[in-house]
């Protein structure tokens, strides 16, 4: 798993990039780390699937299932960037449904450049790019909110899990953070017989 320090130097560096593929990164890299989006959902995302007044995403999950997932107001400025750039990307004349078109036979952009752009992006971070993929920034996602303290079915909503056995898989707590919750929270922890 990736720390929080290693998202901030990610996102730092994807906020220097001013060209029309670095908005678009930006963008991609703020709405994957505020929301825990499956790779899949981000890059397939439909244009209608995000509401400006909300400041959410209602996503077509596993299954048919719909969830809606709030954006940070990191993520929602990152996406109003990306708008003013957006037709750099679209087939000449063309128009698509997808936030994120391409060229791609899909109409968007796929998983797998995406996972190439997050590991060029890990480079000029300076961090190890075989630690950086979109999953690993939806086990981030969820790994960094579980550690501050958001409770497992809000965050079993967000990832669109049917099954909270599932989300369990990316509570990876460290012992320190377990710790750190006796310590804190226990009524005995401050007590010397």
């Amino acid at each position: 798993m990736i720390s929080e320090d290693d998202v901030e130097a990610l996102l730092k560096a994807a906020h220097k990039l001013q060209t029309a593929e670095g908005i678009r990164l930006t963008c991609l890299l703020e709405i994957a780390y505020a929301s825990g989006l499956r790779v899949t959902e981000l890059v397939s995302l439909p244009t209608d699937s995000l509401s400006y007044t909300s400041e959410t995403l209602l996503i077509l999950g596993k299954g048919g299932k719909e969830r809606l997932v709030p954006l940070t107001s990191s993520a929602m400025n990152a996406i109003v960037a990306y708008e003013r750039v957006r037709s750099n990307f679209l087939k000449r004349n063309k128009t698509s449904n997808f936030l994120f078109p391409s060229r791609s036979k899909q109409g968007h952009l796929t998983r797998r450049r995406l996972g190439q752009l997050l590991k060029e992006l890990a480079m000029q971070a300076g961090l190890d790019p075989t630690l950086i993929s979109p999953h690993v920034l939806r086990h981030a996602f969820a790994s960094h909110l579980l550690n501050r303290g958001a409770d497992l079915r809000s965050l079993q909503k967000m990832l669109g899990h049917s099954d909270i056995s599932t989300t369990q898989i990316y509570t990876h707590v460290q012992k320190e953070r377990l710790h750190a919750v006796v310590s804190s929270f226990h009524p005995m922890s401050k007590k010397d017989f």
